[in-house]
């Protein structure tokens, strides 16, 4: 199957290369070596390449590293930059900030060069232009999307700029940042099919455009447009949640009826390194970079729904993953699981396993590791997976609709359909909710069922932000599993991890010290 990664390996090619206007003068010719914009823009395969290069800025293994500065996560090897944002030390000059800004702009950069110049090409198919143009539209409101939930305020460029401009350019408010967003996502998805042939999986559809629309306005609070945009997604009838969710991060999964919005990568070709970046580091030398904490693993209720520390919840100390809720298991292996290699996974100190605590500096740190995207298929090429990076699922657009009814206090047949579709799915099998809850309670239960649903895909860090629950779960030690040594119950406490988190300017991340000073009319952030 033709993906779309074979038109991306195409446009990377073609855009390394695209510059400005070249002079006319009699000593200049066309390099021979790169593509020019002196001959770029004239075909309808110039204007599929140059949009293909939009999609090639989307996120992919970088989304382990917001979940894994989050509570669910924990950077497991202290040496690597990302622990300076989880023990709270980071300042405007580190790497990571740097390197999400960056790569946002690049994306937009990319939007902004097809969408000035696309018309340029004469042809009688205007739909598959204006199709082309919906697609980059909502590329670009996908990379302003996650900038302004990094960063605040940031630059809203829509055309492309000098680099005169660029040293004086502006921030503009998040409130300006969300109202074009949800205005360009509206405007592109009247222009978008809302499916495409098998070998043009992975562009961009009507759905995924709503889908982000309910997304930006679940994160501004505009809880309203937010139920509105997932209803529209949900009336499609084009998506649905499979029944296998164990399945979901699989080459068996691909392009299934859940996925939404996805990164496709073709094995050989276009890859990742997923496998060799998170799985256990018995997996050949795999590293753990970030594995999940306590606090992810005790939000996982018991299979009758009850939460661990009921009473009447039947949780067994001695047999902590027993009757849990499936997507437990789904999601990290825990001990005495299935290994890719065929070995088990044995965490516990002091039992001899290769994934022991504390054995290596690579091991687990906290005696979970995760599953999703770690497959059998990638165990031989661990630095080179082929799988497709889900970006936004139908899961998600459940959440969303539920989550935002929930906030207008609206609690209809709905709301609970919604949530109970999640729980329910065959191989999850939780019982449904009864009708009834308050306000409160449903607030509890699908905050929790989003980040149980949604661990490890990227976005905690952004509920967190939303909910301004940083005081409450990103403070203080980590903690992993429990054992028992002596009959003794014996909880890990990663050493040497303090997190702290400061309210006062942790709720975003600074403007990175790169761009402030190449260009001082940013400004800083408060508190950095």
């Amino acid at each position: 199957m033709k993906k779309l990664t074979n038109f991306t390996i195409l446009s990377l090619f073609f855009f390394s290369g695209i510059m400005s206007s070249c002079k006319k003068d009699i000593l200049e010719t066309i390099p021979n070596d790169r593509v020019s914009s002196a001959i770029y823009w004239r075909t309808e395969s110039d204007a599929i390449y140059g949009v293909n290069s939009v999609y090639s800025a989307l996120d992919a293994v970088n989304l382990f590293v917001l979940d894994g500065v989050s509570d669910i996560g924990h950077t497991n090897t202290t040496f690597t930059v990302e622990f300076n944002i989880e023990n709270g030390t980071y300042d405007a000059s580190h790497s990571r900030i740097q390197t999400e800004w960056q790569n946002g702009f690049r994306g937009i950069f990319l939007a902004n060069d097809v969408l000035a110049n696309i018309d340029k090409i004469t042809t009688t198919n205007t739909a598959l232009l204006d199709r082309l143009k919906a697609e980059t539209r909502v590329l670009r409101a996908y990379y302003y999307l996650k900038l302004t939930g990094l960063y605040g305020d940031v630059p809203l460029i829509t055309n492309p700029i000098t680099a005169a401009e660029g040293l004086s350019i502006a921030r503009t408010s998040q409130a300006d940042v969300y109202e074009f967003i949800s205005t360009e996502l509206a405007a592109a998805s009247s222009a978008l099919p809302a499916s495409y042939p098998t070998a043009e999986k992975g562009r961009i559809t009507k759905g995924a455009a709503l889908a982000l629309k309910a997304r930006a306005h679940l994160w501004s609070g505009d809880f309203a447009q937010a139920a509105e945009a997932a209803k529209a997604v949900i009336d499609l009838n084009v998506y649905g949640l499979v029944d296998e969710y164990g399945k979901l991060f699989t080459y068996a999964m691909e392009n299934s009826k859940e996925v939404v919005f996805d990164k496709q990568f073709l094995a050989g070709t276009l890859t990742h390194n997923s496998f060799a970046y998170m799985g256990p580091y018995s997996q050949r030398n795999s590293s753990s970079n970030f594995v999940p904490t306590k606090a992810l693993a005790d939000l996982y209720t018991m299979k009758n729904g009850k939460e661990i520390t009921d009473p009447d919840a039947g949780f067994d100390p001695m047999q902590p993953y027993l009757n849990r809720d499936p997507r437990m298991r789904y999601t990290m292996y825990l001990d005495g699981d299935p290994l890719p290699s065929g070995i088990l996974f044995k965490p516990v100190p002091g039992q001899g396993g290769a994934d022991e605590v504390g054995k290596t500096q690579y091991n687990t740190s906290t005696g979970y590791s995760l599953k999703k995207y770690v497959v059998a298929e990638d165990l031989q090429t661990p630095g080179a997976s082929g799988l497709n990076f889900i970006l936004l699922r139908y899961a998600e657009v459940l959440l969303t609709y539920a989550e935002a009814k929930i906030e207008l206090n609206q609690l209809d047949a709905s709301v609970y359909d919604a949530i109970n579709a999640i729980r329910t799915r065959p191989d999850v099998g939780l019982p449904e909710l009864q009708a009834g809850l308050s306000q409160d309670e449903l607030r509890k239960i699908v905050r929790r069922e989003r980040t149980i649903e949604l661990a490890f895909e990227g976005w905690r860090l952004f509920d967190i932000r939303r909910w301004k629950i940083g005081e409450q779960v990103m403070r203080g030690p980590v903690y992993g599993i429990t054992y028992f040594e002596n009959g003794n119950p014996v909880t890990i406490e990663v050493p040497s991890v303090t997190r702290v988190f400061d309210p006062a300017k942790h709720y975003i991340w600074p403007v990175p010290q790169k761009e402030t000073a190449l260009n001082p009319a940013l400004g800083q952030n408060p508190g950095w």
